[in-house]
């Protein structure tokens, strides 16, 4: 590990170590109830929790690395896995302990294991590895994007099939829910992540100067500042608006954003590293191009699954989860769609949008009751840091050829 990393990982022990617990009260029939143990370790942070098969959460544990990674401008994976290391165990054992369960009263333990880093997931896996293979415990594998998917029937009553926009730092996923382990993928990111591309723009920009942003993520600085900034002041167009289809692409945008940003640099007389006069209207105007391609490509499915009769027109339904589902701004703008288009707007809350112990146990959960995935032999169990959510039929929704209406039409993009 180089020296960077090495301070880096110093920072730990000067409280940048985030934890977040809670807990549950039952009564003395949880015994009779099946309890699942989720572990996550798919990015940088470090969670787990034991969830019941009746949806309570009896208790969870968050380390989270943020701090760390701010001080370097960006995640660096060595030190992610070596955080996860320093972490995990005692952040199983809180867990636990919290809930008031022992190892040998779960009914399995579930474990991210793709995708992800690499270096991250392995971490979670040898962990839950051991403990399984200590007490004979059920294993039960997720899928970290799922987990984020159906993490909405924790909180809400919603039955199959349903539409999901999956948005984070590292995905964009507009696939249909048709069961628990049954999705139809109808378009994705082709290169960059809202979430990774938001954060890199927040970097451009220096936001960690910024008075009001120095220990914000760079997703959530673009939003705070954004509040006061003037989008109308800058036009970033959307990007492959001439394919009709559900795929996303964040890196042309970012690189106008780049170029705008040099500009302004030149006009103002700085240097890169600088904080601009205008960041707020170029926040403002950023997360307004991301949010507008986002509601663009999420209008096309709602019409595909329309008019494929995948979804009624009666009953349907959006959820959106994942890190960036966060953003007030982007949700507001998704919530109306939806209400123009009488479909039912369904959202977790922000605390179970990020990445967090909840969402892998309570997959475990729905597919231990659903009898889908549960391993008693984990030989050949690997990590994937590149996995598919489902079938993909994103070909077809390019060969219907749907014209999206002019989002001019939704009143919030007109605003």
């Amino acid at each position: 590990m180089n020296s960077t990393a090495k301070s880096l990982l110093k920072l730990v022990k000067h409280g940048c170590a985030a934890w977040l617990r809670s807990s549950s009260t039952h009564s003395g029939r949880r015994h009779l109830r099946k309890l699942v143990l989720g572990i996550e370790t798919s990015c940088d942070d470090t969670g787990a929790a034991v969830v019941d098969d009746a949806g309570n959460v009896l208790g969870e544990v968050l380390h989270c690395q943020k701090e760390v990674h701010l001080q370097a401008g960006g995640i660096i994976p060595v030190v992610a896995q070596q955080l996860h290391r320093e972490n995990i165990e005692q952040v199983v054992k809180e867990t636990l302990s919290i809930s008031g369960v022992s190892v040998h009263e779960l009914a399995a333990i579930a474990t991210t294991v793709k995708p992800g880093l690499a270096l991250s997931l392995e971490v979670g896996l040898r962990h839950s590895l051991s403990l399984v293979s200590r007490h004979q415990k059920p294993f039960i594998p997720v899928h970290h994007m799922e987990a984020h998917a159906l993490t909405v029937r924790l909180t809400h009553r919603v039955e199959f099939p349903f539409l999901v926009l999956l948005l984070s730092g590292g995905h964009c996923i507009l696939a249909v829910a048709q069961g628990i382990s049954d999705f139809l993928t109808l378009g994705q990111s082709i290169d960059i992540a809202p979430g990774d591309m938001l954060d890199k723009v927040a970097r451009r920009l220096s936001l960690r100067k910024h008075p009001e942003c120095h220990s914000m993520a760079g997703g959530q600085a673009i939003e705070h500042l954004a509040r006061t900034g003037n989008r109308h002041h800058h036009t970033f167009s959307l990007p492959m608006q001439q394919h009709r289809n559900c795929d996303f692409s964040f890196s042309g945008l970012q690189n106008l954003v780049n170029k705008a940003i040099i500009q302004k640099e030149k006009e103002e007389g700085i240097q890169e590293g600088e904080i601009l006069s205008c960041a707020k209207d170029i926040a403002a105007a950023v997360q307004h191009a991301v949010a507008a391609h986002i509601i663009q490509r999420t209008y096309r499915a709602m019409l595909f699954c329309i008019k494929n009769n995948i979804l009624s027109s009666k009953t349907a339904t959006l959820v959106v989860a994942g890190g960036v589902a966060s953003n007030q701004y982007i949700r507001k703008g998704l919530q109306t769609l939806a209400d123009e288009n009488d479909f039912a707007f369904l959202c977790p809350p922000p605390r179970l949008c990020t990445d967090n112990g909840v969402m892998i146990a309570w997959n475990g959960v729905e597919r231990l009751r659903a009898g889908l995935g549960v391993l008693h032999s984990t030989e050949g169990i690997r990590y994937e840091p590149k996995a598919p959510l489902g079938i993909n039929i994103s070909k077809r929704v390019e060969e219907n050829s749907i014209k999206v209406p002019k989002l001019m039409k939704i009143e919030w993009l007109a605003s």
